[in-house]
């Protein structure tokens, strides 16, 4: 029997990261998701929105079938 594993190379938080410290953000996401450690990648709203900014994923649990990320903010977009 298989495992279902999506591979993701934005992150999209769909408004439902929470912030741990200043720059470092957690975000859970149903089933099983792998994503790139230690590369910046684009952080998203939405699949179809803009890119808010760039985080660097630090820590990714699988659990209970689901996937928590912590990231940290190295840059943002302005909006001005």
């Amino acid at each position: 029997m298989g495992m279902p594993l999506e591979l993701n190379t934005m992150i999209v938080t769909k408004g439902k990261e929470q912030r741990l410290e200043e720059n470092l953000f957690i975000l859970e996401k149903d089933d099983y998701r792998l994503y790139p450690i230690e590369i910046p990648l684009d952080i998203r709203r939405s699949k179809e929105s803009d890119t808010s900014g760039t985080a660097v994923i630090k820590k990714m649990e699988w659990e209970n079938g689901k996937t928590r990320i912590i990231y940290q903010l190295v840059s943002l977009n302005s909006i001005n």
